[in-house]
Order: structure tokens, then sequence, then C-alpha cells
């Protein structure tokens, strides 16, 4: 099943399951050992790696994906985040996928706007 979607078509459903909050669709695309690594935490595993998401998914006022470029394993999906009462913050997400399973995801932006809203 999963060997049938393309990083691509993974890494939307990705983020279709972060605007519904509800990541149970993404859990079969995730690799046993899939890793996060972004700027408020690390995760390893599908269950820490779907907490995680489902934190920042909490958190999030709203989200707008603003370009996606994918090729055989690997994606960058850039989008504005907008989370706290924060102006929306430009964010790069690498995903990568073998075998039809995230394997790994790195995360990274300027917290600063984010955090400054939250203090």
């Amino acid at each position: 099943m999963t060997e049938n979607m393309t990083p691509r078509q993974i890494a939307e459903l990705y983020f279709q399951c972060w605007e519904a909050k509800d990541f149970e669709p993404l859990r079969p695309h995730l690799a046993a050992d899939c890793a996060f690594s972004g700027v408020f935490g690390t995760a390893h595993g599908p269950d820490e790696f779907l907490a995680g998401l489902g934190g920042m998914a909490g958190a999030t006022d709203a989200l707008a994906v603003r370009a996606r470029v994918a090729d055989e394993t690997d994606v960058i999906t850039w989008f504005d985040l907008s989370m706290g009462g924060a102006p929306a913050t430009p964010v790069a997400n690498w995903t990568h996928v073998e075998g039809g399973l995230i394997t790994a995801v790195n995360v990274t932006f300027d917290p600063r706007e984010i955090l400054a809203a939250s203090a």
C-alpha cells in the first residue's frame, strides 16, 4: 500500500493530517525507526513522532503551504506556520522517504516570534 504512494503524496498526506489534527492516516507511512528533528525537539519511532506532531498541531493556529519540491526520495515543503498568536513564520520541512515510508523529517525555522508571543 505505502509503496504505491510517491514521496510527494506522502508529504501532502503529512500536511493534510496536520491540518485535520488527525495523524492516524499517517501512521502506516512511518518507518519503525523514523526520526524527527526540529527546532522544538526530536522524536524517534512512530509513537513519539506522532505525539510530537500532534502537540505542534494542537498549538497551530494555521499553516499555509507555499511550495513543495520532490524527487524520488526527498521532499522539501516550504510553508508559513502561525501559532500562539505570533505572525506567520516561514518553515522548511525536509521529508525523506524510503520504500514508501517516512524515515526522517527535519524542520527548520526562526522561532523567536513564536517564543515571544508565548512568553
